[in-house]
């Protein structure tokens, strides 16, 4: 048996598993298959200041090898979220990452600094969403606008802060750069590529939106690409994420330089899916006779 354990700026993970943002909402309807303690972590559902009721329907579709959605950050709102979600989930023996997003630096901020009178183990600050003040660009897309709602919700918590990066970017690592020059603990990538699909018949969208988030195993060599530059350019840990089925891809992004690994899509085709990764890893370090998981971690070795 390997040692799955990991290390995510300071915060232990007891194995690199976490089912991401979105995916898990606060893992009530997954704890009747399994406890949720199996897993390393748990990023909950993207939480902003107020309750958001998300976008129309319809809001998620099926695509080739992944899926697009939508949702637009459906949640009840930081209040009820500490009240009603949060004691709940500190009891899993697990860490839990508390997603926040928000219009403004200002309601990032003030989200942070609500939970960071709570008990909530880590932050992470999805910078996909669109900044209001500066004509509803997303933080994520420049340099200047993700340092300053980083540095914003830095100031306002103590608590381990995780930045979300957006791949809706031409350089990712010079946005890597700018998140831990104003703060950041650790990094999480990669978040949804930009897409759209049409239905050929009514030559509508799929989405009422329009366009959507890409998901699932089409994104994993760019969750890879992007993953192994980032590690080459910042100091910071890395979460990685980005199409992982198998513990064999949730292995190659470790070797890429991440250091724990979200499930997403893939907990849509199975609800056992984050756990049969964690075995998944587990019986190929055995077979490989690595000791540890952290053995492997930025690994790969270029041409």
């Amino acid at each position: 048996m390997a040692d799955l354990s990991v290390n995510v700026a300071g915060v232990e993970f007891k194995n690199p598993i976490i089912p991401a943002s979105g995916v898990f909402g606060y893992g009530r309807e997954y704890e009747e298959f399994y406890p949720l303690s199996k897993l390393g972590g748990i990023a909950t559902k993207g939480t902003t200041g107020t309750l958001r009721t998300g976008n129309l329907s319809p809001r998620i579709a099926e695509t080739p090898a992944g899926m697009l959605n939508s949702v637009g950050l459906q949640n009840p709102g930081i209040d009820t979220f500490i009240e009603k979600e949060l004691p709940n989930l500190l009891t899993k023996d697990t860490v839990i990452l508390a997603n926040i997003a928000g219009s403004t630096p200002e309601e990032c901020a003030e989200v942070a600094a609500k939970l960071d009178k709570t008990d909530v183990h880590m932050i992470e600050l999805n910078i996909s969403c669109p900044n209001v003040k500066q004509g509803g660009a997303a933080f994520g897309t420049s340099c200047t606008s993700a340092e300053a709602v980083t540095a914003a919700v830095r100031k306002a918590t103590s608590k381990p802060l995780v930045v979300k990066l957006s791949p809706n970017v031409t350089s990712i690592t010079e946005i890597a750069k700018a998140v831990e020059s104003a703060g950041a603990d650790a990094l999480s990538m990669i978040n949804t590529l930009l897409g759209m699909r049409i239905d050929v018949r009514t030559r509508r969208p799929i989405l009422r939106n329009n366009v959507g988030g890409l998901s699932g195993p089409a994104i994993l060599p760019v969750a890879v690409r992007m993953i192994w530059q980032t590690a080459n350019a910042v100091s910071i840990p890395i979460i990685g994420m980005g199409g992982v089925s198998t513990g064999e891809d949730a292995i190659e992004l470790m070797m890429a330089g991440a250091s724990a690994v979200q499930v997403g899509a893939a907990i849509f085709t199975d609800p056992y899916a984050p756990i049969k990764i964690v075995d998944e890893m587990n019986d190929f370090l055995d077979a490989q006779g690595i000791a540890s998981v952290r053995d492997v971690i930025g690994t790969v070795q270029p041409w």
